[in-house]
């Protein structure tokens, strides 16, 4: 078997792209600086006491349970007490900034490919070597298209969180009933119409399956992204570990464990899972069913 010589080949396609491309990757890197930058700034406007009443009124408004919610902002507490609020806050700023990118280029993807095969058989194999391939290797090559810090941990971050995306949104419409598209087809929908008004409606269920899902595989990388000098809880915990500062590895991690369960709770809420139904939830927009008639109403006609 001759020798193709894969990872020469490879290192050179890096090479002429870093040579030639270097003003669009410096672009790009800007673009998604910014983007860190006013989320951050968003997210840092309040102070740590008034941003964790914040974040336990979100949890309590999607998730409708008081204990969860409790238990909720105790973390948020605690991380305070261990002195990482900073650090959390630009741990979710990337998260946020990843998820929000991934979804914008996942979902769309998946809506397209349910509508066409040839798209789709393109999108597996893709989806498939994004998913297998260990995160390490296309870690590099980001490292030398963005240069150390945020960027390319960022990057990395929304090629790992993609694929979900894309497959629970075509799977989510492509298990819409057909007889239900028919329907909606035979009253005179178009195309946009049957999409927007029935498919992506009933497909909601999967679609934020796939929103949870990234936002869990985006808080997974935030250890990786600090290996390449990104900011945040990642940064925190590759110090402890180089510095073999256990005390330190432990408040990182447990950090990083609880706003991953927040965002869990809170993202699987907002789709539908796991929320509760209290009796004390205002249950806005119900209407009083009608009195029944009296069998004398029901029997006998009105007259005039």
């Amino acid at each position: 078997m001759p020798d193709l010589r894969i990872g020469a080949r490879g290192e050179d396609l890096i090479d002429f792209l870093t040579e030639h491309f270097a003003g669009f990757f410096d672009g790009v890197k800007d673009v998604l600086n910014f983007l860190l930058r006013t989320v951050y700034d968003v997210l840092t406007a309040l102070t740590p006491a008034a941003m964790i009443v914040v974040l336990g009124l979100i949890a309590l408004l999607a998730t409708r349970r008081l204990v969860l919610t409790a238990l909720l902002v105790a973390g948020l507490l605690l991380i305070e007490s261990m002195d990482l609020w900073t650090e959390t806050l630009q741990s979710t700023t990337s998260v946020i900034v990843a998820a929000a990118i991934a979804l914008l280029v996942g979902i769309p993807l998946g809506i397209w490919s349910a509508f066409s095969g040839p798209v789709r058989a393109v999108l597996r194999p893709v989806l498939d070597l994004m998913q297998t391939l260990p995160v390490f290797v296309y870690l590099l090559p980001t490292i030398l298209f963005f240069g150390v810090g945020d960027a390319p941990g960022l990057v990395a971050t929304i090629v790992f969180s993609v694929p979900p995306a894309v497959r629970l949104t075509q799977l989510g419409i492509n298990q819409v009933d057909p007889e239900t598209v028919e329907a909606a087809q035979a009253f005179g929908a178009s195309r946009w119409e049957v999409l927007r008004e029935v498919q992506l409606p009933l497909a909601r269920a999967s679609i934020m399956t796939g929103v949870n899902q990234v936002i869990m595989l985006a808080l997974s990388m935030v250890v990786i992204a600090g290996l390449v000098g990104g900011a945040g809880l990642g940064g925190v915990v590759v110090n402890a570990v180089q510095g073999l500062q256990i005390g330190a590895s432990i408040e990182g991690g447990l950090a990083v464990v609880i706003i991953a369960i927040y965002l869990d709770r809170v993202s699987g809420a907002l789709g539908g899972q796991g929320r509760g139904n209290p009796s004390w939830w205002p249950r806005l927009g119900r209407r009083r069913p009608p009195a029944p008639a009296s069998v004398a109403e029901t029997a006998l006609p009105a007259t005039a």
